[in-house]
């Protein structure tokens, strides 16, 4: 049995190498970029007009001048103007280019416009104000947005300002998803007494699908020479396989010895965790497999503690590890890594870890009443409140 710390070292030791695909803009969300991204001119590209109201040259204004008289309108998408009279004045409207031989922008809301003269009723006006001038946010091949970097809504209006209609991004592993147990049927099926509805696939593959990645589902029965049969074909066609249930000490829990006959190598069998103590991790060529415990919180917790930042890892994209205070008094005796449930709460800017432990692994129920796990470490029996541990979030928070 090896420890957490042990276990997420070997898993990132081992990264699938990715592919580059190019996507549409707004396809892109959640997808990791796999090109920098500069800028392609000045932002912004002129002197930008920050506020409806008058351009004026601000000498004219130093040397007493109040009155402007309005030459032209300068609107946003127009050609630039140019201030014919050192004392008038171009109205300019958010957006615009600043006129010509003018430095200073007044606001509507600080004149008087009567009959074509703009009346300055402000007496603190500073010299380049309400401009946003050319290269003040980027200079051109200035990175906006490095290469290994999740791509958010916050990133399209840098991306479609740069003409990325499309962008290159990386791709993801080929990814089967296997569920095995006689006791589970489809969910569109009425189960009978001794089955339960299969649920632990879609909740993998949903996780996927906030990735940015499309997986396939498969099911198997308990049954050593079928599993075989069936996981050889599997692997022959994906490069990523997960499997749910099957990897403990049962009678039926073939999935192991399967594995290893079929060439994938075993580096890590039990963690010392809980839940998920029987997690498996192997690897061969272009082929890794992640075989979760059966059980729902398991199967939950393993994919957020290991495969994700397994993805992301190579993906290039190294995110931070989130903490959290704990907001009571909490008690664990097994020695082992416990990754308690918890509800999260912002408390005058820090994240506060409410436990909302459950039933068990089982309780897959109680996993819409929390936000993430907070990871508690195995060489302590109470943790005190306020104490601050590693936060697994599966929830965007605020």
């Amino acid at each position: 049995m090896v420890s957490v710390a042990e276990a997420s070292a070997i898993i990132l030791t081992h990264p699938f190498i990715p592919g580059i695909e190019k996507v549409a803009i707004i396809n892109a969300i959640g997808r990791i970029l796999a090109e920098p991204i500069k800028a392609d001119r000045d932002f912004p590209p002129f002197h930008r007009v920050s506020m409806d109201g008058i351009a004026i040259r601000f000498e004219a204004y130093a040397e007493g001048k109040r009155t402007f008289t309005i030459e032209a309108v300068q609107a946003a998408g127009q050609p630039k103007l140019k201030l014919k009279n050192p004392s008038g004045c171009i109205e300019v409207m958010t957006g615009a280019m600043l006129p010509e031989d003018t430095d200073t922008v007044v606001r509507y809301e600080d004149i008087e416009i009567k009959e074509r003269q703009a009346i300055v009723r402000d007496n603190e006006i500073i010299k380049g104000q309400n401009i946003h001038y050319q290269g003040m946010d980027a200079k051109k091949d200035e990175l906006l947005i490095s290469q290994g970097m999740r791509i958010s809504s916050s990133e399209v209006p840098l991306l479609a300002s740069v003409g990325k209609s499309d962008v290159a991004v990386y791709s993801g592993p080929r990814i089967a998803i296997i569920s095995t147990g006689d006791e589970l049927v489809a969910i569109s099926e009425q189960p009978l007494p001794h089955q339960i509805r299969k649920s632990n696939g879609y909740a993998l593959q949903s996780a996927l699908l906030e990735l940015g990645l499309a997986s396939t589902q498969f099911h198997i029965i308990d049954q050593k020479e079928i599993l075989k049969t069936q996981l050889k074909e599997i692997l022959s066609a994906h490069e990523l396989i997960i499997l749910s249930g099957g990897i403990s000490k049962g009678k039926f829990d073939f999935i192991p010895e399967v594995l290893e006959s079929l060439g994938i190598k075993k580096l890590i069998h039990q963690v010392s965790q809980k839940p998920g103590k029987p997690f498996w991790f192997g690897a061969a060529d272009t082929k890794t497999v992640f075989a979760l415990p059966g059980n729902p919180v398991s199967t939950y917790m393993c994919f957020y503690r290991y495969i994700k930042p397994w993805l992301m890892k190579s993906w290039g994209n190294d995110s931070p590890i989130s903490t959290a205070s704990l907001a009571n008094g909490f008690s664990f005796k097994p020695p082992l890594t416990y990754f308690l449930q918890v509800q999260i709460k912002n408390e005058s800017g820090k994240l506060v870890a409410y436990p909302l432990p459950g039933g068990g692994s089982g309780d897959f129920a109680n996993l819409k009443e929390v936000d993430g796990f907070l990871e508690l470490p195995a060489d302590k029996e109470y943790f005190n409140a306020q104490e601050v541990f590693p936060f697994i979030p599966f929830r965007n928070l605020f």
